[in-house]
């Protein structure tokens, strides 16, 4: 028998949202298939099964908020075991013989007894209602969506085992408490008065009320969604954020990838874009400006000795930092393989706990999307973040004459409570000298 764990997705995760079962008592799972889906603030994922076996119980129900490396399941070799069945009752003894009876005289007939006085009936009284919680019991996440929400869970009708109020029973209910009311039916014509009544005024027609339409539509945050906010928020309170922009000439990086991308894509089946060269280059710069490789603890600075660069990647539904750790040990390809792969399987909800922990820094990229740059938040405990904007084609001034370049902005955001301008400045400017003279091939 082997106990399934709720893992730890990061080093700030103390716990998770049990959000979905991908299975149920008795079936059969294989070693590393899909178990059980969490949601935190870092990541919402499938974790797989330590074992191969029977899921022979599930100890914690979907949507419960349930702490690190506590047991929620457990695995089996045999099938789950059965309930046990009732015993059998036991065998009537073999009645014994009866002697003859013996004749005997006839006994007088007895006086009718007299009849019992009536027993007072006890009429039995109803348990209350408000001693017994509605649907069975409900997860954390359900009370408190009912509390924010000003929910009585009495009259959400629960479709979970046994009754039990779900996260989704209650946006249900929040959906249809949303309705607008039901239009009131017009009023029936009035009876055509008889010929010989006297002509009257016809009464002035009522006009109908006016149906308005909802003017909020209330949905509850996703757990990852809550976390995100939480992990701002707190980001914001702890650091002195700082953001410094320069400008950079993308042109020979431009062109190196348009050269090699269709052979890259032949060779390595996935394509070459601007990140593996930012990685590079910041890989390149941390080496030399170890304090952005750095975290606070306290009145201590933490000197991290790996370069790990965890590189934004946005979902569906929030925002996750995969990690590329010893980016500085890797080429271009490496790199490039490292954020293809930790981009999918982010997506796909199939990254593994060490992938999301052990950062010292981060990228992220909104140039993706078109931007040309922004201020992004630190990722805690980190002390900076880069920000990559769009590449774009832009006229130059270079030596007195106007020509056409790639250009990007770099956007570094830095704690100011350890990092002063000047430094984020000379850091940008390592970052940028190594893209605009670069000078490595890619194949």
């Amino acid at each position: 028998m082997s106990d399934v764990v709720m893992p730890q997705m990061g080093e700030s995760i103390v716990e998770g949202t049990l959000t979905k079962w991908l299975k149920k008592v008795g079936d059969r799972v294989e070693r590393d298939e899909p178990l059980f889906e969490i949601s935190t603030d870092k990541v919402d994922t499938e974790i797989p099964s330590p074992t191969a076996g029977t899921l022979t119980e599930i100890l914690v129900q979907e949507g419960a908020v349930v702490a690190i490396n506590t047991v929620v399941a457990r695995v089996g070799d045999g099938a789950a075991a059965p309930a046990p069945a009732p015993a059998p009752a036991p065998a009537p003894a073999a009645e014994a013989p009866k002697p003859a009876p013996a004749p005997v005289a006839a006994a007088p007939v007895p006086a009718p007894a007299p009849e019992p006085a009536p027993v007072p009936v006890v009429e039995a009284v109803p348990v209350s209602a408000d001693e017994e919680e509605p649907g069975g019991p409900v997860s954390p996440l359900v009370r408190r969506m009912a509390r924010e929400n000003d929910i009585d869970l009495k009259a959400v009708k629960g479709s979970g085992a046994g009754g039990r109020v779900t996260k989704q029973d209650v946006e249900n209910y929040l959906a249809s408490r949303q309705a607008p009311p039901p239009v009131a039916a017009a009023p029936s014509a009035p009876a055509a008065p008889p010929a010989w009544a006297a002509p009257v005024a016809p009464a002035a027609s009522t006009p109908l009320p006016r149906v308005e339409p909802a003017k909020v539509r209330v949905e509850p945050m996703s757990t990852m969604r809550q976390k995100i906010a939480e992990h701002m928020v707190m980001s914001k309170q702890t650091s002195a954020h700082v953001t410094t922009v320069h400008r950079v000439d993308m042109t020979k990086i431009a062109k190196v990838r348009a050269k090699s991308k269709d052979e890259f894509q032949q060779r390595y089946g996935f394509g070459l874009t601007f990140l593996p060269f930012i990685l590079r280059a910041t890989a390149e710069a941390l080496r030399g400006f170890p304090i952005f490789n750095a975290s606070i603890e306290g009145t201590n600075i933490l000197y991290h000795n790996e370069i790990n660069i965890g590189v934004a990647v946005a979902l569906e539904n929030g925002l996750i930092v995969p990690v590329v750790h010893q980016a500085d040990e890797k080429n271009i390809v490496g790199l490039q393989r490292s954020i293809v792969d930790l981009a999918a399987r982010a997506r796909s909800k199939q990254l593994k706990p060490a992938e999301v922990q052990g950062g010292t820094f981060s990228i992220t990229n909104f140039g993706s999307f078109g931007s040309l740059f922004a201020t992004p938040v630190i990722n805690q405990p980190q002390v900076a973040i880069l920000g990559v904007g769009a590449v774009e084609k832009m006229p130059v001034v270079i030596d007195d004459a106007i020509a056409i370049r790639s250009m990007a902005h770099l956007a570094l955001t830095f704690d100011h409570r350890l990092i002063d301008g000047a430094l984020a400045d000379q850091f940008c400017q390592r970052v940028k000298s190594v893209l605009e003279n670069w000078n490595d091939q890619v194949l």
